[in-house]
């Protein structure tokens, strides 16, 4: 539900005109139609118009126009169910960098913020909060008798648009609203956001298969044959929620991993050398136990890695008058990190850096070991690293 950055100046605007049309602000936050709702309004058209035009005959071809306002209600449905997010996260201090409606209903976009579980569940509640009291509107409204003809039918779609909505939205899993909630119940009860995630992300994929049996599988084994617009829906939306679901436990495994990515702990042990050193010096570091040795530029700041191949390479005559320079590959620019960085800030540092060799220095600007980008994504996928030490030989 958030994702950090927020666009800014003429790039951030040709961004948004990519994604979508601007609607523009409400309470400060940018509206954005994507070109995808579009799809969705054809086929709200296409799908509902001709029911239209069965039950009230007297419509005539405006029952198409009548099922196209149907859709604008939807979007107005959504739109106020997102506005309840964004505002409600803007009480906690959230920044909300726009919401986006589109092919799947739509999204509220968050810069990088601090959560805890009560706030979570507010938030997300929040939107299905604001579609029952719109329906609740409606229902008043249609009890007054006032209305008539496609007045009438409009507020009791419009009615059961955001009771559903509300419903719906609240069901227990993830990507879905009611999801968070299972995220915080299960957040508070060990401490874990990463499991929390994950667990609501599972129930996702339940629900997933509840309305594939209900939708498609129980009317198949009765006998039934498949009505093409309910097919259709079943599969877009149950298609959308699978990707959701299967997209917050991957991010909920990921997250759990980030206490394993440690500098510190990923690091293969190294000393530093300076770059007047030679051969010879590499390789007494070597036999006293060295795993990898780092070159140091005159200020005593990283600036190259001895290639263990290139190393072995070198004749013993010649270890005294080589270079060390001479067998070693450059770090990228400002390619070294504090022995003591780890997780998210670990992550975010190195994925600003260029390379895939990073020093690891103490306190006092030390080289104590290298670390290596295969080894970071080691230990947040999960997946073995590769054995060779110096991938490829080069820091690409």
């Amino acid at each position: 539900m958030a994702e950090s950055g927020s666009p800014g100046g003429t790039e951030g605007q040709t961004r948004v005109r990519r994604e979508g049309i601007p609607l523009g602000r409400i309470g400060g936050v940018p509206i954005v139609l994507a070109y995808s709702w579009f799809v969705i309004a054809a086929f709200t058209v296409v799908a509902f118009g001709p029911v239209l035009h069965n039950e009230y005959p007297l419509l005539g071809t405006s029952a198409y126009v009548v099922a196209f306002a149907y859709a604008v209600l939807l979007l107005i449905s959504v739109l106020v169910h997102e506005l309840a997010h964004a505002l409600t996260a803007k009480i906690y201090g959230w920044p909300s960098q726009k919401i986006v409606l589109n092919l799947w209903g739509g999204h509220t976009q968050f810069e990088s913020f601090t959560a805890s579980p009560g706030r979570s569940v507010v938030v997300a509640l929040a939107g299905p909060a604001a579609n029952f009291v719109l329906a609740g509107a409606a229902l008043l409204v249609l009890g007054t008798n006032s209305l008539g003809g496609v007045a009438d039918i409009l507020t009791n779609i419009f009615m059961w648009a955001n009771f559903l909505i509300g419903v719906f939205n609240v069901l227990p899993g993830l990507p879905l609203d009611g999801g968070r909630l299972v995220e915080s119940i299960v957040w508070k009860a060990t401490g874990s956001q990463a499991k929390g995630t994950v667990a609501a992300g599972w129930g996702g994929r339940i629900i997933v298969l509840a309305i594939a049996y209900w939708f498609l599988l129980r009317p198949f084994l009765a006998g039934e044959s498949p009505n093409f617009s309910l097919l259709m829906i079943t599969v877009m939306v149950g298609g959308f929620l699978w990707m959701g679901a299967s997209a917050s436990i991957q991010q909920g495994t990921l997250r759990g991993r980030l206490p394993l990515v440690s500098a510190a702990a990923l690091a293969t042990p190294a000393a530093g050398l300076p770059a007047t050193g030679t051969v010879r010096d590499a390789l007494l570091l070597g036999a006293d136990g060295t795993k990898a040795v780092v070159v140091c530029g005159p200020d005593g700041r990283p600036q190259g890695v001895v290639d263990p191949g290139a190393l072995a390479s070198v004749p013993a005559a010649a270890a005294e008058a080589t270079p060390v320079t001479a067998i070693a590959f450059p770090l990228a620019a400002g390619a070294f990190v504090p022995e003591w960085s780890k997780g998210q800030e670990l992550i975010k540092f190195l994925s600003q850096l260029e390379g895939r060799h990073y020093a690891v220095v103490d306190h006092n600007g030390a080289v104590t070991g290298l670390l290596t980008q295969e080894a970071v994504l080691a230990a947040i996928t999960g997946k073995r690293q590769r054995n060779d030490r110096y991938p490829q030989g080069q820091n690409r």
